[in-house]
């Protein structure tokens, strides 16, 4: 992409790529941490709820203070959108309701948007992707999370002439996993709550990891980015290792695991008995791929492709992610080649709140990772047909009935207000993609 070469440009003329980031958490500290060694990129404003928290982030990752005072810091992410002076947004927020308002409001702005927060994306993606187009501004899933990098792998193999059978990425699972609590998540995590307390590590946004949900609403922004189907049940986890992704990988009625081809699966690092799983994904992300003819096939064998008994199915991978350290990437590629790293095309898949135990009239639900529902997915026209109260509105709402455990809680069974912006825009995107 000859992004350095521009960048060095840009530093050359004294005309950086400007970045506004709101969210100065995990994610974006780490983006932090490559900005002094980034030349012809800068950021001018930070937003966060704690502006005097987000200094100190900067100086733990490395910022000189000529730097930190250089750069603006406010507890006001609107004011940051609306003041210009930037060129690209990074939210990384993780609430899904500020996630909407905000990248509406850089749209508006003539920003560019880089989307961190997942949540927000697989709440209303497609609606804000139409909304950002519309306005010649690029809407971007961010590079080093799993969602980008998965897309970029599809991409490769589609322009390549493979027909891509399966893609996702790795995590650690058992179906107990759904069940996880913030109070349990530590015991596996081999940690202490004092210690993750101590690390400041958060429960419930460590759970969402372990229950489920961060991987169905990674796999519905990647079905929703590049067509690729949500299995009809959820996500089946199989166990599988980087030598096995092509064997176990590929359609049910030829020995595999998939419902169909052409869909997005996760695969586990562990066995279902808690054993490893050898060479295991975990950390990474994969694209399973089919050779269109003999002669393909031949090749995935001469250059020693791990195949399946077959060699028709074979399987490409990045077995580490970086996270925010790779952020730069989307924020390049939307300022310097007006394109993003993956983004939203249509409303392909949805995340349903699922009840994690007997859920009583009048509780109030708690969101992602917390200790009353976890996120499955589903194909978006099952989830609108059923009703399903997207994991980005459950938090924060009570209950009209009881619900039993593993079962999907609906928009009909709680008490939410209609007139909240995040909720009637997400309705407006629902009334627009029914069959």
């Amino acid at each position: 992409m000859y992004l350095h070469q521009q960048l060095k440009q840009r530093a050359s003329a004294q005309n950086p790529v400007r970045v506004g980031l709101i969210g100065a958490g995990k994610f974006g500290s780490m983006f932090l941490s490559q900005v002094p060694t980034t030349p012809g990129l800068t950021v001018s404003v930070i937003a966060d709820l704690n502006p005097a928290s987000a200094q100190q982030t900067c100086r733990t990752v490395g910022w000189s203070e000529e730097r930190i005072q250089a750069t603006r810091f406010t507890d006001d992410a609107l004011d940051l959108l609306q003041q210009g002076g930037i060129d690209v947004v990074v939210e990384a927020t993780g609430n899904p309701i500020v996630g909407i308002r905000h990248a509406r409001s850089a749209i508006r702005n003539g920003l560019h948007i880089v989307m961190v927060n997942v949540e927000a994306d697989v709440l209303a993606g497609a609606l804000l992707a139409q909304e950002a187009s519309s306005a010649g501004v690029v809407y971007s899933m961010a590079y080093g999370d799993q969602p980008a990098l998965t897309c970029e792998l599809v991409e490769w193999a589609r322009s390549a002439g493979f027909e891509v059978v399966a893609a996702g990425k790795g995590t650690k699972y058992l179906p107990s996993y759904h069940h996880s609590t913030p109070d349990t998540v530590w015991d596996h995590y081999g940690l202490s709550a004092s210690e993750a307390a101590e690390a400041g590590m958060n429960s419930q946004m460590f759970n969402s990891f372990l229950d489920g949900t961060k991987s169905a609403l990674e796999m519905a922004a990647i079905a929703n980015a590049t067509g690729l189907a949500a299995p009809t049940d959820g996500l089946q986890f199989p166990p599988a290792g980087m030598d096995d992704l092509a064997h176990v990988l590929r359609p049910s009625d030829e020995g595999g695991t998939l419902q169909s081809r052409g869909q997005v699966e996760v695969v586990s690092s562990l066995e279902r008995d808690g054993r490893p799983v050898h060479k295991d994904l975990r950390w990474g992300v994969y694209v399973v791929i089919e050779a269109p003819n003999h002669y393909s096939a031949d090749c995935f064998r001469q250059y020693g492709m791990n195949t399946d008994a077959s060699g028709r199915y074979s399987a490409m991978y990045k077995p580490f992610h970086l996270i925010g350290l790779e952020l730069n990437l989307s924020i390049l590629s939307a300022a310097l080649l007006n394109t993003p790293t993956g983004s939203t095309t249509g409303f392909h898949a949805d995340v349903v709140a699922t009840a994690k135990r007997d859920l009583q009239q009048g509780e109030m639900l708690d969101g992602e990772g917390g200790h009353t529902v976890w996120g499955k997915l589903y194909p978006a026209q099952a989830s609108m047909r059923l009703g399903g109260l997207p994991i980005g509105l459950a938090h924060h709402v009570a209950l009209k009935r009881d619900i039993p455990v593993n079962h999907p809680v609906c928009w009909q069974d709680v008490d939410i207000d209609r007139t909240l912006d995040a909720v009637q825009f997400r309705l407006t995107m629902e009334s627009k993609n029914r069959e």
